[in-house]
């Protein structure tokens, strides 16, 4: 008689064992909001939808890079910037033997480009914490960082939805906006802006205020 629990240790022993543990910011909300880690890995797969085949990609803000790995598989080369060189050595000691195509590095667009142009360049939850005077240097400095024939992808919470925020939210998002604000600052930018909308991971393009978070899809830079 054949044995279903045989087979089934048998198929988990062939399983390669991996040491990747969580970083400090998803482990928060895997402890204390886990279901917020299933929008917030949709936000990755949809900027991995749109980046599919590209040759080089950049993420301004990885933060502890939980949804790099998802990109990483559409793309040949990931490169993954943040503010926090603590968090980006971190990401480096977790995220470097499992996943060779990603690198971390260092980099504050606030104050320059990066040191080569990318064939695209995305912002996921990261607008929101940038000072309203901080943001034209950021924008100048990702656009100078993308191929003339590249693509941005810029995710935000909608302004709409601040009313069910929590406290910790509020405090740091300092520069929220609505699709109409989105829109308008990436015109300045770029020749083609595509906007979409998401409540946790359901993607759409239905009624804007309604929606948690907003995205938009960018082509086509502007000159100086």
């Amino acid at each position: 008689m054949r044995d279903s629990k045989e087979l089934w240790l048998k198929l988990h022993g062939n399983l390669p064992k991996y040491d990747v543990r969580l970083g400090t910011a998803t482990a928060q909300s895997y402890v204390h909001d886990p279901k917020h880690l299933v929008f917030h890995a949709a936000r990755y797969k949809f900027v991995s939808k749109m980046l599919e085949g590209r040759r080089s990609a950049l993420e301004i803000g990885c933060c502890d890079g939980f949804g790099a790995p998802i990109v990483a598989q559409a793309v040949d080369r990931l490169i993954c910037t943040d503010i926090d060189a603590a968090t980006i050595a971190d990401n480096i000691a977790r995220h470097s033997s499992a996943f060779p195509n990603i690198t971390y590095r260092y980099h504050d667009f606030r104050a320059a480009p990066f040191d080569e142009r990318l064939s695209a360049v995305y912002l996921i939850d990261v607008l929101e914490h940038i000072y309203p005077e901080e943001e034209r240097a950021l924008m100048q400095n990702m656009v100078a960082s993308i191929e003339a024939a590249g693509v941005a992808i810029i995710g935000t919470p909608n302004i709409t939805a601040e009313v069910y925020a929590s406290t910790h939210s509020k405090t740091g998002h300092v520069n929220l906006k609505d699709h109409k604000a989105l829109r308008a600052l990436c015109n300045e930018y770029f020749g083609n802006v595509f906007l979409f909308s998401m409540n946790d991971e359901v993607l759409h393009t239905g009624f804007q205020p309604m929606s948690h978070y907003i995205w938009a899809l960018c082509a086509g830079v502007r000159k100086a």
